[in-house]
């Protein structure tokens, strides 16, 4: 049980307020989301939020690491490249994005995370 990785009970909230403020043809990645948050090894965590959280919240601009899109997504990773498709980024056949040119950071970590 050493393993297990444990969020703090307002983690969700934190990393819901950061995905709310991606600009649009922007991305973050999982592990950044889950870093900025206070749990650099949550990213699997950060991807059940965006599975089972605000369906109204910008997801489609969470990628994983190496720029690849969710098999998860709402309609699977087509749906996903669409609505990423629709911001103006370019998705490649098999589904992966430029994530080191379109990755996003906060202005501050401090002011949004607390």
């Amino acid at each position: 049980m050493s393993d297990m990785i444990v969020a703090e009970p307002d983690f969700r909230e934190r990393v819901e307020t950061i995905v709310r403020l991606i600009p649009a043809g922007r991305l973050m990645t999982y592990g950044q989301l889950a870093a900025i948050c206070g749990n650099s090894r949550a990213a699997r965590i950060v991807g059940g939020i965006a599975h089972f959280g605000d369906p109204a919240l910008p997801w489609q601009r969470v990628v994983n690491k190496l720029g690849g899109l969710a098999s998860g997504y709402p309609g699977g990773r087509r749906e996903h490249k669409f609505a990423l498709e629709a911001e103006g980024v370019a998705v490649s056949q098999d589904y992966y994005v430029d994530v080191k040119t379109l990755l996003w950071w906060p202005p501050s970590e401090n002011t949004l995370v607390k």
